[in-house]
């Protein structure tokens, strides 16, 4: 039986790509639209768990990750 996880996936236009990334494992990956991107990350992320060492996993795992805006004041 295959066990399913949520991560949070963050994705962010750079140059003419996009990046993407999972902050509770630090994994990231591009792409050349959101759904590519997305896409890749979740390869990547499906890679890390089969062949890391449980040790580091688990070492990289954050607790619960929250997702919000931010306003500062800028000059």
């Amino acid at each position: 039986m295959t066990d399913i996880r949520r991560f949070t996936a963050m994705i962010y236009r750079e140059d003419d790509g996009y990046v993407a990334l999972c902050p509770e494992l630090d994994v990231a990956s591009q792409g050349d639209s959101i759904e590519e991107a997305s896409a890749n990350l979740r390869e990547a992320v499906e890679l890390f768990i089969e062949t890391a060492d449980r040790s580091e996993i688990e070492g990289r795992m954050r607790g619960a990750m929250y997702v919000t805006s931010l306003e500062v004041a800028a000059g």
